[in-house]
């Protein structure tokens, strides 16, 4: 198939393009560079050998008439759909920010696709869509709760706008992936999470103190009901969420209508847990204080994967030592990330 990824210079973007012209597939890429840098898809040619060419349009999804002319350049088969602003904290901060950004934006894309001849797509969602889950572990029978943040609302307001597009057009095929935590980085230490300024995530706070751009590790809340205080998340290597992605393209080409699926572990870590984790792994200390509670947040959410196991075939292959050793030989190769 030949794939239109959005956000395809981003940190999942990146690693999902390697998987995918390792599973025989092409891909376009377009991307705002807002949250992402060129730098990684030259990488990612590099790691993918052969002379490969990725082609890329620095196109804001929200921009109909250059989304247009890159729908009409090229055939695509289906949509990968990671363009968005991603930060919960931030969307707290910046609500109209992230709802314009991210629901107008894939308004736009879905209408240049379906004008265009392409209504395959899978859409980069969130487990943030069950809000504080009635259920643990976290099954696709979970109901979606009332999300804690704007950033949370953008994904499970999309999805239901995909849900109904589906329902009344049944020639859409769409697969909804409820990501849990991404982190990580590919094994070759050649493309990773490269934020711009502040890390809203866990894992490239922790690895910018192990570098020593930031003097320590703040711990939002240490009095949530968990083993030790702290929130429990699952976190999943970012290579096994980017094959999740190839593996979704099976249900396109069978053309799923519509199906819906956690990419996870099934297993929860708090965030001391993945801070010993990572010194374990890496023999490095990582000095924390603790912080008041972060808006937004919850006490514990980790999946139960099963569905995209029995249904496509995928299963998360690393642990979380692999995942701080990769997310450290990233970092300790690139301190300034990108940056020359």
């Amino acid at each position: 198939m030949n794939i239109l990824v959005t956000g395809g210079a981003g940190f999942i973007g990146s690693h999902t393009l390697i998987e995918l012209y390792k599973a025989g597939h092409t891909a376009v890429v377009v991307d705002n560079l807002a949250n992402s840098n060129p730098e990684s898809l030259k990488r990612v040619a590099e790691l993918i050998g052969g002379g490969v060419t990725i082609p890329f349009h620095e196109v804001d999804v929200r921009d109909r008439a250059k989304l247009t002319q890159v729908l009409q350049q090229y055939q695509f088969d289906a949509c990968i759909h990671f363009a968005g602003l991603k930060a919960v904290g931030e969307s707290v901060a910046k609500p109209w920010e992230y709802y314009e950004n991210n629901i107008n934006g894939t308004l736009v894309l879905v209408d240049c696709m379906r004008q265009n001849g392409c209504k395959n797509i899978i859409f980069s969602s969130s487990a943030t869509v069950y809000g504080d889950p009635a259920m643990i572990p976290i099954t696709e029978q979970c109901p979606k709760g009332h999300c804690t943040n704007p950033y949370g609302q953008t994904k499970s307001m999309l999805e239901e706008i995909l849900m109904d597009m589906q329902k009344a057009d049944p020639e859409w095929n769409i697969v909804l992936l409820r990501y849990f935590n991404p982190i990580g980085a590919h094994p070759s230490g050649r493309i990773g999470e490269d934020p711009k300024g502040i890390p809203n995530n866990l894992m490239p706070y922790i690895t910018q103190v192990a570098v020593g751009k930031r003097p320590e590790l703040g711990v939002f809340g240490n009095d949530y009901d968990t083993h030790d205080g702290t929130g429990v998340r699952d976190y999943i290597h970012v290579v096994d969420l980017a094959r999740g992605h190839v593996k979704a393209l099976q249900a396109i080409g069978s053309q799923c209508g519509l199906a819906i699926y956690n990419l996870g572990t099934g297993h929860g870590y708090s965030v001391l847990d993945l801070v010993k984790a990572f010194e374990r792994a890496n023999n490095i200390t990582i000095p924390y204080s603790i912080k008041a509670r972060r808006a937004g947040d919850i006490a514990t959410c980790y999946s139960d994967p099963a569905k995209a196991e029995r249904e496509l075939g995928w299963v998360a292959e690393y642990g979380v030592d692999e995942m701080c050793r990769d997310a450290w030989n990233w970092q300790k190769n690139n301190p300034e990330g990108y940056a020359k």
